[in-house]
This record gives C-alpha cells, sequence and structure tokens, in this order.
C-alpha cells in the first residue's frame, strides 16, 4: 500500500512539476494581455477579437514590433528546449567539466555542436532587434563593437540558463555549453557586422545614383 501511494504521488508531482515553468511564463504574459485590455476597456465577448486585430495591425506598422517578436519567439524556444521542457535533475554539477567533445562516456553526441549554433540566430536577432540600444552610433558601427556587445549578452544570457539549471536542477550545469553559446553569440555578431557592412553598402551605392540624376 505504501509502495502504491508513494508511485501515485511521485507520479502526481511529476505531472505538474514538468510544465509548470511553461504554464508560470504563459501566466505572467497572459497578465499583460489582461491589464491592456482592462486599460483599453474591451468587452468579455470581443476580448479575442480585440487581441488579434490590435497584434496584427501593430505587427504591420512597426518593424521594430516584428524584429522584437522574432527574437522572443526564438528566444522563448531557446528557454523550452534548456531550462522549461527539462527533467529534474539529481546532480547537476556531475558533468562540470565535461561536454567538449563529440563523444560523451562513450557515445556519439552532437551537443557541443548544438550549443553552438542555437545562439547563432539568437545573436543575430537579438542584434537586429536593439542595434540602436546596443549599438549607439549606427551608421558607424565598428567591428569589434558588434562582436562584443554580442558576446557579452549572451555571455550572461547562457550564464543565467546555467545557473537556473544548477539552482532548481534542471540539467546539468557545464563550462563547455557556457564556453561554446557564447562562441556562437560571438560568431552571430560576426555574421551581423558583414551583414551590416553590405547594406550600408548598398544604401551608399543607392545615394549616389539618386545623385547622379
Amino acid at each position: 500500500m505504501k509502495e502504491i501511494l508513494n508511485k501515485i504521488a511521485y507520479n502526481v508531482l511529476s505531472a505538474l512539476y514538468q510544465p509548470f515553468w511553461t504554464a508560470l511564463l504563459i501566466a505572467f504574459l497572459s497578465m499583460f494581455v489582461f491589464l491592456y485590455a482592462k486599460e483599453k476597456n474591451w468587452k468579455k465577448k470581443n476580448i479575442v477579437y480585440n487581441i488579434i486585430l490590435t497584434w496584427w495591425k501593430i505587427f504591420k506598422k512597426s518593424q521594430t514590433f516584428r524584429r522584437v517578436f522574432l527574437l522572443s519567439f526564438y528566444t522563448a524556444m531557446i528557454l523550452l528546449k534548456t531550462i522549461l521542457n527539462r527533467e529534474i535533475w539529481i546532480d547537476p554539477l556531475n558533468k562540470l567539466f565535461g561536454g567538449w567533445g563529440l563523444y560523451e562516456d562513450g557515445q556519439f553526441t552532437t551537443e557541443c555542436i548544438e550549443n553552438f549554433i542555437l545562439f547563432v540566430p539568437f545573436s543575430i536577432l537579438l542584434l537586429w532587434a536593439f542595434q540602436k540600444e546596443l549599438l549607439d552610433e549606427y551608421e558607424n558601427i565598428r567591428f569589434g563593437k558588434i562582436v562584443w556587445e554580442a558576446t557579452k549578452v549572451v555571455a550572461v544570457f547562457s550564464f543565467l540558463i546555467e545557473f537556473t539549471q544548477l539552482l532548481f536542477h534542471l540539467g546539468t550545469f557545464q563550462i563547455s555549453d557556457l564556453t561554446y553559446n557564447t562562441l556562437g553569440g560571438a560568431l552571430g555578431g560576426v555574421i551581423y557586422y558583414l551583414g551590416f557592412c553590405r547594406k550600408r553598402k548598398n544604401r551608399i551605392r543607392n545615394r549616389g545614383q539618386l545623385s547622379e540624376h
């Protein structure tokens, strides 16, 4: 009887714990919608329609909104992969210095490559969404400035993910993860700089063509 009760309690608590952080995040974000709806005095029967209509109008109108939305979407995917959908680990420090190569405990793994690639798009989207806030002088951006800002933000974000995994036993805290994530962020900064230079070159060429006419 005791074994049955223990199993029931374990299964029930596991079923509640696994979606806990995802549910908390959704509830937190939903309250912003609630506060906005209350401020605008939306009627209950039209609230879904008003939410969709308002979101779509701003999405079409604001380029900044579209950029931040894409960044938020990708960030949510990272959090779901690294924290929110993770199961409990008994010892989150048992692989502190592992994960550097393609083989772990004799098993082939691509986790190090995944950690590197995962933060390349994040870094690009971050700079794209908040280029003025992070890079100050947009017209005269230096290579070092872009790569440093991308590396710094990704390093902090990656550390917060690893620390959360350690604090709540959601995965393992690994120095290799932090390193590969940060390197991916740096590469994203390099790619963004190359795209920025190309865009600036095209803009200067177009200005020259307009001045000739």
